[in-house]
């Protein structure tokens, strides 16, 4: 087998003392179990090791593999320049790589931005591998906005490849966990935070890599995790074996999650060939979204999948709609997601058109087609689409932002024939500053430009 073994780290800067002068103290057990991983990696003897990183260089549909014969790097972006990094390139296997992706439909290799500067998420490790380890080649690995199957072929991949090549490879999987673990972190507090930890350390300690595909995107979203995907990466190269876990620590006294866990195959297993898995988790998933959801998502999704697979076709009323969607008039906004991220939003500030069920297949057709920030929708999309509708309250004009609430009111900022709209309740959009700074910026508003005027509205969420 070419994996040899593995391991899940953070990659806090200020654990590098030059970064954290003193601070890095209060996660000891974490430097305790990062030293007892690095011994870990170093004791394997792997002639390449794949760093799959967070913070390299991210693509929403492409891979990135790090070219070139070596890179280098520093912690000067944390004030300390002083902490620097370099190291050497695994090139044959890096373009072996490529070209088995590229054999297999995968989006993978050396194309895009080439800056050679290391990236924390390398950094960090490189930082403990380097005590213990000196002669020694690496691959460096982005995440991408594919989904977790595609992340997870990526692993397999890369671990057939490395066996077809003769290497020995072990493999350090850098991500931290949530970001929202606490309201005096730097992120502030999501309850989603302490319970995707818990549950994602669980699945670590037990190797459970199959329910690493169980975790809903919104969810993922509210936890604002860091290293799903990273681990996703590192489970496929050991697809098909039989895993032994060692879980050695995990804290968030910062806010923000970290966890350290040993992993080493132990032979072939046939039941753990998880591809299907994804699917059918995530088939079951979709089928517990279309039982929950109410008559305006249902009415958006039928459209805009009429729409995408027709090429452009109309759908006739359905006979679901209730007289309370044909007999009122109001604004509405349809919004689509995939994987967590937005893929279309369009809406009405105002009624349009005859009553809300006009109003949401001529927006739902907008968003999965003419948003401009987006290329239209493709069929093969269809299946991981998960939609929204906001039906708009009436505006009312306020004095001041002292009377908005982010999480209760949108807002709508004017400014002579300029206006920008932002919906309530969004992830990230944690203060009536952000929210008033996003609506000018979709305005075409300066951020110091004044005499703005404020309305607020609410909204019915349906999803």
């Amino acid at each position: 087998m070419a994996i040899l073994g593995a391991v899940q780290v953070p990659h806090p800067p200020l654990i590098i003392p030059e970064v954290g002068r003193g601070e890095e103290r209060r996660i000891q057990s974490t430097i305790d179990a990062y030293e007892a991983a690095a011994r870990f990696i170093a004791e394997l003897q792997a002639d390449t090791i794949v760093i799959s990183s967070p913070h390299s260089i991210l693509y929403s549909d492409y891979f990135h593999i790090s070219p070139g014969a070596s890179a280098r790097g520093s912690f000067a972006s944390f004030g300390a320049p002083q902490a620097k990094f370099a190291c050497a390139y695994d090139e044959e296997l890096v373009n072996a790589i490529e070209a088995a992706a590229k054999t297999a439909g995968i989006a993978a290799g050396t194309l895009g931005n080439r800056q050679p500067e290391l990236d924390h998420g390398t950094m960090v490790p490189l930082h403990f591998l380097n005590k213990y380890c000196q002669d020694y080649k690496v691959i460096r690995l982005a995440l991408s906005g594919f989904s977790l199957k595609e992340h997870y072929r990526l692993g397999m991949l890369i671990a057939e490849t490395a066996e077809k090549l003769g290497r020995n490879i072990a493999w350090i999987t850098s991500g931290d966990l949530s970001h929202k673990l606490t309201k005096s972190g730097p992120y502030g507090f999501n309850p989603a935070g302490p319970v995707y930890d818990k549950k994602l350390m669980e699945i670590m300690a037990r190797g459970s890599f199959a329910e690493l595909f169980s975790f809903k995107d919104d969810f993922l979203e509210e936890a604002a995790e860091c290293g799903h995907r990273s681990f996703v990466l590192m489970a496929g190269a050991f697809d098909g074996l039989a895993v032994e876990s060692n879980m050695l620590s995990y804290e968030g006294p910062f806010g923000v999650g970290y966890g350290v866990t040993l992993f080493r195959p132990l032979g072939a297993d046939g039941s753990r060939h998880f591809l299907n898995a994804y699917d059918a988790i995530r088939s079951q998933m979709k089928a517990e979204r279309l039982a929950k959801e109410d008559e305006y998502v249902k009415l958006a999704r039928e459209v805009i999948e009429h729409f995408v697979k027709s090429k452009g076709g109309y759908l006739r009323t359905p006979q679901h709609i209730s007289p309370e969607m044909t007999a009122q008039k109001a604004g509405v906004f349809v919004s689509l997601k995939i994987r967590g991220a937005l893929r279309g939003c369009i809406g009405t500030i105002g009624p349009m058109y005859d009553n809300i069920a006009e109003e949401i297949r001529h927006n739902a057709i907008a968003a999965c087609s003419r948003d401009p920030r987006f290329t239209p929708v493709l069929p093969g999309e269809l299946e991981e689409l998960e939609y929204s509708v906001d039906v708009l309250g009436p505006m009312e004009p306020i004095a001041s932002p002292a009377q908005l609430d982010v999480k209760r009111y949108g807002v709508l900022v004017t400014k002579g024939s300029r206006s920008g709209l932002l919906l309530p309740n969004l992830p990230g959009v944690d203060t009536v500053e952000q929210q008033i700074d996003i609506a000018k910026q979709k305005a075409g508003i300066r951020p110091e430009e004044s005499g703005c005027s404020l309305q607020r509205f609410e909204v019915v969420r349906h999803f």
